[in-house]
């Protein structure tokens, strides 16, 4: 597979790529996302798992499931930034942070958990906002 979408983590110990374009990014308000990144929610974009791969580092790669819940906390184990993760049994997360090529088209398309976002959490752009979270119906591929 040749990357359309690469990207890395904070130390370049884990490497990712992707081989389909991808647009839409998915901004998650929920308080666990923003616990996880210490800011507002996390950007991700979605993908396949049969377009995605780890081109290097997969033994760095840690994890973390947090307890009563079916959430999983991806990072690596050397720099701790947070990681690409199983979004459900058909599809990847992949903070869109850590995209070093093949950005160039994204746009932030849907906001999830609005309703659990932080009071100072004010959006700013014409993202299309979700009370809670939808399906996966929506994928770039």
């Amino acid at each position: 597979m040749t990357g359309v979408v690469s990207g890395a983590c904070n130390c370049e110990a884990v490497a990712f790529e992707v081989a389909v374009p991808l647009s839409d990014i998915y901004v998650c308000h929920c308080s666990i996302c923003r616990r996880w990144t210490g800011n507002n929610g996390v950007a991700v974009l979605v993908v396949a798992s049969e377009h995605f791969r780890w081109v290097r580092g997969a033994n760095a790669i840690k994890t973390w499931d947090k307890p009563g819940h079916d959430w999983q906390s991806v990072f690596c184990g050397s720099c701790g930034s947070a990681l690409p993760g199983a979004n459900d049994d058909a599809t990847v997360f992949i903070p869109a942070g850590l995209v070093d090529n093949g950005g160039e088209g994204f746009g932030v398309a849907h906001h999830i958990w609005v309703d659990s976002r932080a009071e100072w959490d004010v959006i700013g752009d014409s993202g299309q906002q979700h009370p809670r979270a939808f399906g996966s119906a929506q994928l770039d591929d």
